[in-house]
């Protein structure tokens, strides 16, 4: 059978489009055998629609409605409450806090087990009460119960759920205005901002509460509306009173907004000639503007701030320090409760590599620009520093959200200052939700990281919670990057990260596979078969981007200088943003050890920096992170450093394309959109997965000169260079960088007006073959391909991958456009003629790179 794997969306009458997420409350196969199980009747003891106790009965009802099909009852007031276990009542839900359990005159005696936003559910029977300790747990608890239930489970046992840290926020980075485009999310993969249009608060905000209400299901409690590199207009009385509206339709999920802030707004509004943090007429600016602020939002969160980093204003400006631009804000917040979030990710581009010294390494700069201002930050400041990938708040890493990096030392240091952890939902160097990407267990690789602080025990969950230091606040913040797409993330199977994200921020123990196979039940039902895909797909997902985008701490190797997406090694040195490999044609890795490299291995505590300094000690994993070593150096494993990059490549590669087959099975035992929507994502990753592995091995076999010991790189029997055929109307095209495109050439059309033809002779057997052709699909027209084999049209595509994919749109003919169709099982005749027709269309001149002819069940 002929079949197109890179197929367009399919559309089913009754379709799942994402919208609802894990909240569809699907009836469960097992709905009848529940109906008795369950209340009949529910209290909220809170009848004020902003309220979260009023949302938790309305959700609660349609819960019930939804899940099991039965319509309960909704009493307005508490007077027919009676006594656990009373024989004159059965078949009640309430739901309220302690304290209007009180007033209730039902003594629930929680006051010292309940933290903020912890609930209690308590199951007598058929009656439950759930009971928060505010009304924003009330809300989490209900939405606990309804998880349950939309899993085929009844709570049967009474329980308490209190979260983790008490900072859970999701970080946004919407972009007020950007150079003109109308509502853009910068790094944003699922469409248009929710939030802004046009330079202003939208009018239409009618996704706002949808997402407020998928956040609060998952224990998030405040939210960041605007980008860190934020824009001045934010403080306008136009502007905040927009945001009064956002926060009027979140206030009754019980979740807070929060804004970002210019370092620079006093200046650039025109108001003063300085934003010196200790001018007197700078604190009163913004403590003018604050309090207007709150006047509009008075349940505020808080600010973020991202200052003096990447050419953003900030404190170092005037020589102040850190903690005096953080303080700045965290004093106009302070009468009115709020938190001051000031990020880590701190460094000055405009330095760096500039010299050539060996010494220069951007990861040393978060330590070095908060050494000695611990204890100096006021106590409603909390760093945000990056989890991994990135040192912008105080959160964990100490570059910039790659696919493998070590904790940031940023956390050790900070003992005296509250501090938080940031990780990113959206995909930026991690295959922008094209590429399948679950963040389980590399979230949990730092979470659990013990970094031996005065030589006890000193895991970052427990320092991002306030526990091993005692600070009162602390926790979590994530980049979500939603939109207007109706996945919101702009893949359906990307929204388990958000749903990760909640989970693991009230609970950083959750087991990875127990989180992936409950939010496949709620996103894609019960059946057995996609619930194991989804599991096992989604646990292979980071170990397999790994081995075909970077490994041994190498980064991910994405371009950088451009969309942060498709491969480019060589764009990752020579640049002023400090993600280096320092690779040369005998070595290849960062030295950061104390004696003779940057010294940032010293930055941690004595028991990890002696792992670290020595490269018989530091994880291969991390290897080329903290060592530079000669290719030939010979790894834990047994390969040198060089096959180990060749075989990652290929494994990689190999087992991304299991995906689509994979997921074809599941065809029919799930919603057909979901299905289909998906399937398309795994097809374009599998045929991207193979641009990554042949341009990372290429290059570093043309750097290196070391062969790849099993012969294939380099080596494409089943391919056909468009280069090499006859052409008519194509010219060829040396691709910019040449690793990512086979055999460094590429063919175009002549003219922008003029289609083109490329055609050869097949020399292979009789037989039924796949036929794949790459392609670079530029988001600057809809050029138009059609594939002939003896003159039989085999199929024909359009370059609207810029539509039907979520990556950033990129306009050049490299790596990040780079794109395969594949055609299977065509009858091939010997010595078939194949012919690709290619029109143009605006600037995009239907580039072709390659065709491929192989037989069913082959790795090209």
């Amino acid at each position: 059978m002929l079949w197109l794997l890179l197929l367009p969306l399919l559309q089913s009458a009754a379709a799942e489009t994402g919208i609802d997420a894990w909240l569809r409350y699907a009836r469960v196969p097992n709905y009848e055998s529940l109906q008795d199980a369950v209340p009949g009747r529910i209290v909220a003891l809170n009848s004020s629609s902003a309220s979260p106790v009023y949302t938790a009965s309305q959700e609660l009802v349609m819960g019930f409605a939804g899940i099991l099909g039965k319509e309960v009852e909704v009493i307005d007031s508490a007077s027919n409450m009676r006594p656990y276990g009373s024989d004159i009542d059965s078949g009640l839900l309430v739901v309220g806090t302690v304290a209007q359990f009180a007033e209730a005159s039902v003594d629930v005696g929680l006051e010292d087990e309940l933290v903020n936003d912890g609930y209690h559910i308590r199951i007598s029977g058929s009656d439950a009460h759930i009971i928060g300790a505010n009304a924003r747990g009330a809300l989490h608890g209900a939405f606990n119960y309804l998880n349950a239930l939309a899993q085929g489970n009844v709570p049967s046992e009474s329980y308490t759920s209190n979260p983790d840290a008490p900072i859970r926020w999701v970080n946004h980075w919407d972009n007020l205005q950007d150079g003109g485009t109308h509502g853009s999310v910068e790094r944003g993969y699922g469409g248009e901002s929710i939030f802004y249009w046009n330079g202003s608060v939208r009018e239409d905000l009618s996704r706002v509460p949808q997402y407020a209400r998928l956040l609060a299901s998952v224990g998030i409690n405040a939210a960041i509306v605007n980008n860190v590199n934020a824009n001045e207009s934010m403080v306008e009385p136009r502007i905040v009173k927009g945001l009064q509206r956002i926060a009027d339709l979140m206030r009754p999920y019980g979740v807070q907004i929060g804004m970002a802030l210019n370092f620079a707004t006093p200046e650039l509004l025109g108001v003063l000639d300085t934003f010196d943090p200790l001018n007197r007429s700078v604190i009163d600016f913004w403590q003018e503007r604050t309090d207007m602020i709150y006047q509009h939002v008075p349940d505020l969160a808080g600010f973020l701030i991202k200052a003096s980093s990447e050419g953003q204003p900030g404190p170092l400006t005037y020589n102040r320090t850190l903690a005096d631009g953080a303080n700045l804000f965290a004093k106009a917040v302070r009468p009115y409760g709020g938190i001051t979030m000031f990020r880590a990710f701190v460094y000055d581009y405009t330095t760096l590599n500039q010299t050539g010294n060996w010494k220069d390494d951007r990861a040393n700069a978060a330590v070095e620009f908060f050494d000695g201002l611990d204890g100096s930050f006021d106590d409603n400041v909390v760093i945000q520093t990056q989890d991994y990938l990135n040192s912008d708040s105080v959160l964990v890493q100490p570059i910039d959200f790659q696919v493998r990096e070590p904790v940031s030392p940023l956390f050790a240091r900070l003992q005296n200052t509250a501090s938080a952890v940031e990780l990113q939902i959206t995909q930026e160097y991690l295959g922008q939700q094209d590429h399948v990407f679950y963040f389980a267990d590399l979230w949990k690789s730092i979470l659990d990281f013990d970094l031996r602080v005065d030589g006890e025990e000193s895991l970052v969950k427990d320092i991002v919670a306030g526990r091993r230091f005692n600070q009162p606040l602390g926790g979590y913040a994530a980049v979500s990057g939603i939109g207007l797409n109706q996945t919101w993330l702009g893949s359906h199977l990307a929204m388990s990260n958000l749903y990760l994200y909640g989970q693991m921020a009230w609970n950083p123990s959750v087991s990875s596979a127990g989180v992936i196979e409950d939010w496949t039940r709620l996103t894609f039902g019960f059946n057995q078969d996609v619930i194991d895909t989804v599991r096992e797909i989604s646990l292979e997902s980071w170990p397999t981007y790994e081995n075909y985008t970077g490994n041994l701490g190498i980064q991910t190797l994405t371009d950088i200088l451009n969309a942060h997406y498709g491969p480019n090694p060589a764009s990752q040195d020579g640049n002023p943003w400090g993600q280096w490999t320092r690779a040369d044609a005998d070595s290849i890795g960062m030295d950061r050890t104390i004696d003779n490299g940057t010294g940032f291995a010293g930055q941690y505590p004595p028991e990890v920096a002696q792992i670290y300094d020595n490269i018989e000690t530091t994880p291969d994993d991390l290897l080329l992170w903290f060592h530079h070593v000669p290719y030939t150096y010979e790894l834990n494993s047994g390969e040198t450093v060089i096959q180990h990059f060749y075989n990652a490549h290929y494994a990689g590669s190999t087992n991304a394309q299991t995906f689509p087959t994979r997921w074809q099975a599941l065809q029919g035992k799930m919603d057909e959109q979901q299905w289909s929507e998906t399937l398309h994502k795994f097809v374009y990753q599998a045929g991207h997965s193979i641009v990554w592995r042949d341009a990372i091995n290429d290059f570093y076999y043309n750097l290196s000169g070391i062969p790849d010991k099993l012969g294939r790189v380099g080596h494409h029997p089943y391919r056909v260079e468009a280069e090499s055929m006859e052409l008519d109307g194509y010219e060829l095209y040396p691709v910019t960088p040449w690793n990512t495109a086979s055999n460094k050439t590429c063919i175009v059309t002549s003219s922008n007006s003029t289609s083109g033809t490329a055609s050869t002779n097949l020399d292979v057997e009789s037989g039924t073959y796949d036929v794949a052709v790459n392609y670079f699909d530029q988001a600057i027209g809809r050029a138009q391909w059609t594939l002939y084999i003896d003159g039989t049209a085999i199929g024909e595509w359009s370059g609207d991958s810029d539509i039907t994919l979520s990556h950033a749109p990129v306009l050049y003919i490299d790596g990040q456009t780079a794109i395969r169709i594949t055609f299977k099982d065509v009858d091939i005749p010997s010595r078939a003629t194949l012919k690709i027709v290619g029109v143009p269309d605006g600037q995009e001149p239907a580039p072709v790179d390659y065709v491929s002819i192989f037989p069913p069940g082959v790795v090209d």
